[in-house]
């Protein structure tokens, strides 16, 4: 996958967001300023990356809640793989997030240090600088969730994930603080799967569902060392329908968050004793 194609996803999202205004390149160069229809052209065209200062100009003007901002960050950093890239760019798109996680809190959830301490584990031999980039951009991947148009947000997790501590204790708590601070908004609903499920669809592995705004859902599945993003209907039907099993197996939300409350005071008196 070459620079190109990071630029042409850039330069659609522009092209989509303008069309809905029902402007043309000149009309749009007219509105914003500073910037010529050919310039403005380009882009689109995925010719060239727009600047910074564009971006910001047109999350402005079209009220985009920053998505292109995103979009920009993303196709300049070195360290995303391509698969992840493809995915975050539909993430920033998204209208509905789904995701179901085995053994971590999922990334639009975690906490800095829980990041951080899990990327030094999973990601070994990466400097601290490359773990702060990775850091970095997870955080800003979750900036979704504060848009004042947020996707619709559902985790479903394996109650390992709560279990297992990454981490100190310290950070632990103040994860599951954090999930719980999270799933308190409207937008945002957070299940856990017991132990005493069993197996369930996605055991050792994660899988994520992303619905656009044109009703295409996409699907993102990811294992120990490989990830895959799916398109293909069929295929997206069958991972649906394993996030609804899954969906039937988890605690009640109530249920879920109770159980999440549990663990926090487990990991509050481990910290005290």
């Amino acid at each position: 996958m070459t620079a190109s194609w990071h630029e042409e996803r850039v330069g659609r999202r522009v092209r989509r967001l303008r069309e809905r205004k029902g402007l043309s390149l000149r009309q749009l160069s007219e509105r914003v300023g500073g910037y010529s229809h050919s310039y403005l052209g380009r882009v689109e065209l995925g010719e060239q990356l727009p600047s910074e200062a564009l971006v910001n100009t047109l999350d402005e003007f079209f009220d985009a809640d920053g998505v292109l901002a995103e979009l920009l960050e993303l196709a300049h950093d070195t360290l995303v793989p391509d698969y992840f890239r493809v995915a975050f760019y539909k993430e920033a798109e998204a209208t509905r997030i789904q995701v179901i996680t085995s053994s971590i809190i999922p990334g639009l959830l975690q906490t800095p240090e829980y990041a951080r301490a899990l990327f030094r584990r999973s990601q070994p031999g990466k400097t601290e600088g490359q773990l702060d980039e990775l850091v970095t951009l997870r955080m800003k991947r979750q900036r979704i969730l504060d848009r004042d148009r947020p996707p619709y947000y559902w985790a479903i997790m394996d109650e390992a994930a709560l279990r297992r501590p990454i981490g100190k204790r310290r950070c632990m708590i103040e994860q599951i603080k954090h999930v719980l601070e999270i799933a308190a908004r409207p937008h945002v609903t957070v299940q856990v799967l017991p132990f005493d499920t069993g197996a369930h669809p996605v055991l050792g592995g994660s899988l994520t569902l992303r619905t656009l705004p044109d009703g295409e859902t996409i699907a993102a599945v990811e294992s120990f060392t490989t990830g895959e993003l799916v398109e293909s209907s069929s295929r997206v039907l069958q991972l649906t329908q394993k996030f609804d099993i899954a969906r039937s197996l988890a605690l009640t939300d109530n249920e879920s968050l109770d159980l999440i409350r549990r663990y926090l005071k487990e990991y509050e008196l481990e910290e005290d004793s």
